[in-house]
């Protein structure tokens, strides 16, 4: 069957199932993909052998020689869905060419089919990044990557992440952080199923965050009127570890931390606050993965430049101190020395 045929098949599936379904609407996805297995195989050469009881979780949904269907379903009136995981581990390998056959039963009932890398048009960057499907005329997801479907769909889980990095970057919004920051497959980072407050950790955990935070945004020591210098460790705990903190300011300015190795009231509480936790930074400096530097700090740091860069950039945003004066100044000891 030529490719020509194939679609010319789908085009007389489609517009059965779109008869079928304003006469008497689709209820459910599994009766809407059933029917179109029965289509095809009505319409189709009798020899077409498709499978009405395949592996749940197989893709393409229908397997028809080198041709596949993936079947989407809908009772609202959209065209567009969720389809399945970038990385496609349960891809049957027999199959070359990818349709979508999509039933949109909301407003006017209607089915249609389409190529599959024209169908898709975005990654829904949820717990494993998704494709999304669309079958009205809109930019394919992979002309936006220049790169072809049938190629992306053959590189190695590290390389497609490359690509949907860039992609998902390129659209944050100001103040807006990706929590997916892996570098490859066997990095693999989630977040709890359940957000944890900050203020139920136990004080180990909790200077261990601080600490992560406290080095990733440096533009905490900002004076106290600086505006939004604690976003990006609200944005951080919450998305990278599950962890809501109410107070972000709590965390560096507030006497319960800044107090805790000095009792005497009055000074500066945020250096106060981060030479308490000076020994958790420089090792947060040697384990936290390079690409949070380049997310937050836009550029990849070793991990014994870590702190004098971070002393740098601290220095740039405070005033009426200098950060890299009072802290750190015993690094050289803890495998992180780098002239300032």
């Amino acid at each position: 069957m030529t490719e020509a045929d194939f679609e010319a098949l789908l085009s007389k599936v489609a517009y059965q199932l779109t008869v079928e379904s304003q006469r008497d609407l689709f209820k459910t996805s599994k009766e809407f993909e059933t029917r179109v297995r029965e289509v095809l195989t009505e319409t189709g050469s009798g020899d077409m052998n498709i499978d009405f009881d395949p592996h749940p979780h197989v893709f393409p949904d229908i397997a028809i020689g080198s041709y596949g269907v993936e079947v989407k379903f809908t009772t609202n009136d959209t065209w567009r869905s969720v389809a399945n995981s970038i990385f496609e581990g349960s891809r049957n390998s027999s199959v070359e060419n990818i349709y979508v056959v999509f039933g949109k039963m909301g407003g006017s009932p209607e089915v249609r089919w389409g190529k599959y890398d024209d169908c898709v048009i975005h990654v829904r960057t949820s717990h494993v990044p998704r494709f999304e499907v669309e079958m009205t005329s809109r930019e394919s997801l992979f002309k936006k990557l220049n790169i072809e479907y049938k190629d992306f769909s053959v590189l190695p889980a590290d390389e497609k992440m490359r690509y949907i990095r860039q992609y998902a970057r390129a659209r944050l919004k100001t103040g807006e952080r990706l929590w997916w920051l892996e570098d490859s497959s066997d990095q693999e980072h989630s977040l709890p199923f359940q957000a944890r407050l900050y203020m139920n950790l136990d004080q180990q955990e909790k200077r261990r965050l601080r600490a992560e935070a406290a080095l990733l945004c440096p533009q905490i020591v900002k004076p106290s009127r600086g505006k939004n210098k604690y976003d990006d460790v609200v944005l951080y705990l919450l998305t990278y570890h599950g962890v809501l903190c109410p107070q972000a300011r709590d965390l560096f300015s507030a006497g319960s931390v800044a107090l805790r190795s000095d009792s005497q009231r009055g000074g500066n509480y945020v250096r106060r606050a981060l030479q308490d936790i000076e020994t958790e930074m420089l090792e947060a400096a040697n384990r936290l993965e390079n690409a949070l530097f380049v997310e937050y700090w836009e550029k990849s740091v070793r991990p014994e430049n870590r702190i004098a860069e971070w002393l740098a950039r601290a220095d740039s945003f405070a005033e009426g101190w200098k950060p890299s004066e009072v802290l750190f100044l015993n690094r050289e000891s803890h495998n992180t020395s780098h002239p300032r």
